[in-house]
């Protein structure tokens, strides 16, 4: 490991899209952007890593377009992800993000995206440690999988360039 100390954690970076999951046992600092969607975090406290899920939509019925851009989808995709690499559920904590009405459209959206989060969660008997959930300002999340700290950063407007991967936009300047 050239240029790292004895004892140093190499974190990387992740950023995770809408309908996407993510888990990793190495330590990771996982950013995202949440307008109306929502991001739930697991950690599994005994083996210190976690994972976030972010989805679109609360939930769809038909098994064949299950996808995780959709809650019910996606959470239970990301527990059985967790369960199956040998989590034990005591140890398992998680914490939800987003859900901002950032317009009339996105109300019901916003507010149905936390519901099944929490419901599900509720029903796998999984603890919800924190929420930075609803109202109307957009998020920048940046989580650490090794310590299950996160990072909330509220916006008025979620512009395309200004977060991670930092893209140029030349009209600003």
């Amino acid at each position: 490991m050239h240029g790292m100390k004895e004892g140093e954690i190499q974190l990387y970076d992740y950023f995770l899209k809408p309908g996407y999951i993510f888990v990793s046992r190495e330590p990771v600092i996982i950013s995202s952007v949440l307008g109306s969607c929502v991001a739930v975090t697991l950690w599994d406290s005994k083996e210190q890593y976690g994972g976030m899920t972010q989805y679109f939509y609360p939930f769809i019925e038909e098994a064949e377009r299950a996808t995780a851009r959709y809650g019910n989808a996606a959470l239970n995709h990301l527990v059985k992800m967790f369960f199956e690499d040998g989590a034990v559920r005591e140890n398992v904590l998680a914490q939800i993000f987003g859900g901002a009405s950032i317009s009339e459209e996105t109300l019901s959206v916003s507010e149905e995206n936390i519901r099944i989060a929490r419901q599900i969660l509720n029903q796998m008997d999984i603890r919800i440690v924190s929420e930075d959930v609803g109202g109307g300002l957009g998020r920048k999340l940046i989580y650490n999988t090794l310590t299950n700290e996160a990072i909330v950063y509220k916006a008025n407007k979620l512009r395309k360039g200004d977060w991670y991967p930092y893209i140029h936009d030349s009209r600003r300047e």
